[in-house]
């Protein structure tokens, strides 16, 4: 297990961003709710119910209503969780190129949901950032 780096350039010039295979849903289910059956990627509660992020075949069967249909890309990058810049320097890079971008930091890696049709350039976006290896 690789240790990890809060060193901004580092983190920037080893992003080895993977995009998912899949569909994934973002989708609010109202407070009380049960998850059985969802098998949710991520949750995250909040007053207005709890968000859950589930494959979009997933949300559909059950039915839960999908909000926001995305790719999915984790950047393969071991970084601190006290790291900084590298959400920024990721939103600003995909900003600079009109693509949302909700971010999920995990212990190990960061995962980006991205409109599922931007996915590609999504990750162009990524590896460019990537051969530069710092900020511009």
């Amino acid at each position: 297990m690789s240790t990890p780096s809060s060193d901004l350039n580092l983190l920037l010039r080893t992003l080895d961003p993977l995009l998912h295979e899949g569909v994934y849903a973002f989708a609010c289910l109202p407070p009380g709710t049960g998850l059985a059956g969802l098998a949710p990627l991520a949750t995250f509660q909040e007053d207005e119910g709890l968000t859950v992020v589930l494959k979009e075949e997933t949300a559909l069967a059950q039915p839960v209503p999908v909000l926001f249909r995305a790719a999915w890309i984790t950047l393969r990058v071991h970084s601190d969780l006290q790291a900084v810049g590298l959400t920024a320097a990721v939103s600003q890079a995909l900003a600079a190129a009109g693509i949302s971008c909700n971010m999920f930091a995990g212990v190990h890696h960061d995962h980006l949901f991205v409109p599922v049709d931007e996915a590609a350039r999504a990750l162009a976006v990524l590896r460019e950032l990537q051969r530069r290896g710092a900020l511009a």
